[in-house]
């Protein structure tokens, strides 16, 4: 019975591998590129589903936690190292192999940091910011919650788009392959469609195990407790600031992590990663898929932004899913898998297996 809970992972499992076989069956595997790049989006939106459907706390800047891996891992990455190497730290890194050595097209010698060191500086960084603004803006409700994370959202906006290590408004290019585990690699390389298809739904299997198994924990109970009552939960003896301070920080690395992975797969990032409405996509996504549904959330994430990478909405992208987000609220506030025919649809499902 407790594999029960996993079946869901599995039928995943099996849809990424069916949908592969299907594409490239057909000679269509540029489809990958986006479906690729959905699934790191969609690590982001789970995230934001656990910190709104369970902790019942909204963010309207979470592609700001998306822009700080993306550029953190960016800057590392690219930045040469090669006239620092007296300085302590960057030897102590040239000798513990945390550093990659190259040439640059003129012959000149490069020494970057390491993808995987990016990463967790990345991480580190995030946990770090994440904590520092979670614990007084935590402390506010409803549409006050809501500004603050939408103002830590312009912040951040503004900072990679008037700095100039971060690129300003150009972003960052020439990010390098982040060599992943048994040599596999990620980048924008056609001939790589497949196997950077395959290690981005790896990362996304990973993260719904995680939280799957966050929801099914004691944790996932005080979670429930928290969104229903706060007062109660609090007479209970859950720690209702602590709790909702380690959601914050575990939803914004999640989406630190999808940045990293997502600028070494597209080879660079830019502002618009970050930018406002960049957020608002991820909470209208949130919205449709249910706040405290994780696949409804999963499935819809990677429909939207499949639909969206393709250019199927065109110039009015941010308006389509500024139009999701009202529609959403006025009549399926629950989202759309709460409706009655797909409750009905779910129920035969369930009485069918």
């Amino acid at each position: 019975m407790k594999l029960k809970k996993y079946y869901p992972i599995f039928g995943l499992i099996l849809a990424v591998i069916f949908i592969q076989l299907l594409v490239s069956g057909i000679g269509m595997q540029f489809y990958l590129t986006q479906l690729t790049m959905s699934a790191y989006y969609g690590i982001v939106i789970i995230g934001l589903s656990i910190l709104m459907g369970y902790a019942g706390q909204i963010s309207i800047g979470h592609a700001a936690f998306f822009a700080i891996g993306g550029y953190t891992t960016a800057a590392l990455t690219t930045m040469n190292f090669a006239a620092l190497t007296d300085v302590p730290i960057v030897n102590f890194l040239i000798k513990t192999g945390l550093t990659i050595s190259g040439m640059d097209p003129y012959g000149k010698k490069i020494i970057y940091i390491s993808p995987w060191l990016s990463l967790f500086i990345a991480v580190i960084i995030t946990i770090f910011i994440a904590a520092l603004i979670g614990v007084p803006i935590l402390k506010l409700k409803g549409h006050y919650l809501a500004m603050a994370t939408l103002g830590f959202g312009i912040i951040i906006y503004r900072i990679v788009l008037g700095t100039s290590i971060f690129g300003e408004a150009d972003g960052i290019s020439d990010v390098p392959t982040f060599k992943f585990l048994f040599n596999f690699k990620i980048n924008s390389d056609p001939a790589l469609r497949v196997e950077n298809y395959y290690i981005a739904w790896l990362i996304v299997v990973i993260s719904i195990f995680i939280l799957t198994n966050l929801i099914n924990s004691r944790v996932g109970r005080a979670l429930r407790s928290l969104h229903g009552n706060e007062e109660a939960a609090n007479s209970m003896g859950v720690n209702i600031s602590r709790t909702k301070l380690l959601v914050f920080i575990l939803s914004a690395v999640l989406a630190s992590v999808a940045g990293v992975f997502m600028t070494h797969f597209n080879g660079g990032i830019g502002p618009a990663e970050s930018g406002v409405m960049r957020s608002v996509r991820y909470v209208a996504i949130v919205a449709v898929g249910g706040m405290a549904n994780l696949w409804g959330t999963l499935i819809m994430g990677i429909i939207l932004n499949y639909l969206s990478l393709r250019g199927y909405f065109g110039s009015y992208d941010d308006a389509v899913f500024g139009i999701i987000l009202i529609v959403i609220m006025l009549f399926a506030p629950d989202g759309i898998f709460k409706l009655k025919y797909c409750n009905n649809f779910i129920k035969l499902i369930k009485k069918t297996s």
